[in-house]
């Protein structure tokens, strides 16, 4: 069985929640605060070593970070499910916050739009199709997942959306789904899927005002680029 060794062990100047405490939290780094969720390392290695191991695994990138899964954690000796889930758990929390902050009762642009779903999307490792459905006011009424897929390519069914969006009373609706890959660049398939559900909409008396791909570092609007007509 390992030998844990606990943070409240360690020397004065290496307890990174007595550092918070007298410090502040900005006075942290990373591996640190990662550090104090953990709470205990092994026989060979602090918490703080364990977490610098997390972040060696994340190639040092909080994006990547956001991106493992339970298993993915637990490749690391001295990380089982328990730790895992915590640092998953801090992590949506996180995510939560963000979106509490920047989600804004009105799409008036492309970047209100990447706004709303980058933190529902941009640590997915799977594609997602949303739609957003708004009134004649541009309000939203309600954000809808159409569906999920693959690494590379999800599939949204028309008559999904628009179900919802009559149901709703929508007036105009905003497309968003993701890449995973990090490649903003729509694929053939997104234009394609795009401009049959712009024809559909206006079949209903209803408008795409845009269709936004999000990826970890930024968005592509098919809207500003001229792509929506």
């Amino acid at each position: 069985m390992a030998e844990y060794i606990s943070i409240k062990n360690w020397s004065e100047d290496d307890k990174p929640r007595e550092k918070l405490a007298a410090n502040g939290r900005e006075t942290l780094s990373n591996a640190e605060l990662l550090g104090i969720l953990l709470g205990n390392g092994t026989r060979n290695k602090s918490a703080v070593d364990l977490a610098r191991d997390i972040f060696q695994l994340a190639n040092n990138d909080l994006n990547q970070l956001a991106k493992l899964s339970i298993k993915d954690f637990c490749q690391i000796s001295g990380i089982g499910p328990a730790k895992a889930i915590t640092i998953i758990a801090a992590i949506e929390l996180g995510g939560r916050r963000k979106k509490a902050e920047t989600t804004n009762n009105f799409i008036q642009s492309s970047n209100d739009a990447y706004s709303y779903f980058r933190p529902l999307l941009q640590d997915k490792q799977y594609e997602e199709f949303w739609v957003l459905l708004l009134n004649r006011n541009n309000k939203i009424l309600k954000a809808e997942k159409v569906s999920d897929g693959g690494i590379s390519y999800t599939v949204a069914d028309p008559k999904r959306i628009f179900k919802s969006a009559l149901e709703n009373s929508a007036s105009h609706l905003v497309l968003c789904h993701n890449h995973p890959s990090g490649n903003l660049e729509p694929s053939s398939a997104d234009h394609s899927l795009t401009k049959k559900l712009i024809a559909a909409a206006k079949n209903l008396d209803m408008t795409i005002i845009d269709h936004i791909i999000v990826t970890d570092r930024g968005y592509y609007s098919f809207a500003d680029e001229g792509q929506i007509t």
